[in-house]
């Protein structure tokens, strides 16, 4: 719940500080948390903060889909908020690993589920991303584990 909690005090925060895009966009956040929360009848002991990083990381990569979608149909001045949004929402989120420590993760989950070639993809994936977390794209995560199977 700590996640939540700094949630909630940034939110003050950013209305005392008069910054109320900031804390538009965390309120959202919290929407997006509250909706989970009552999805899945958690609502009285609230998500744990690896449920609420997961959501955090969607609505990054929500943001982040659009700055390109945005980019592709020529309108900037969109791009530029989704892309500050999705600043925002990162901070919330553990630091996000290099790809050279990604592909050591893959090389050693490869070793220790001793698969090779590419009917083995998913399940290296899904044995990355639990060891990994929130600390990695799910995409990058794809596109490495199938160049380290090929």
């Amino acid at each position: 719940m700590a996640l939540k909690s700094q949630l909630d005090n940034d939110i003050k925060a950013a209305l005392l500080g008069g910054d109320r895009f900031r804390a538009d966009v965390l309120r959202g956040l919290k929407a997006v948390i509250l909706n989970e929360e009552v999805a899945k009848n958690k609502r009285d002991e609230g998500l744990d903060d690896a449920s609420i990083e997961q959501l955090v990381a969607k609505e990054v990569k929500k943001r982040l889909d659009s700055v390109q979608q945005y980019v592709a149909a020529e309108r900037p001045e969109l791009a530029e908020t989704e892309q500050a949004e999705a600043k925002i929402l990162e901070a919330y989120l553990p630091e996000q690993l290099s790809e050279e420590d990604i592909k050591v993760a893959i090389d050693d989950t490869i070793g220790e589920l001793g698969v090779a070639g590419p009917q083995a993809m998913g399940q290296v994936i899904g044995a990355v991303k639990g060891k990994l977390g929130n600390a990695a794209d799910g995409g990058t995560i794809a596109r490495l584990v199938k160049e380290a199977l090929n």
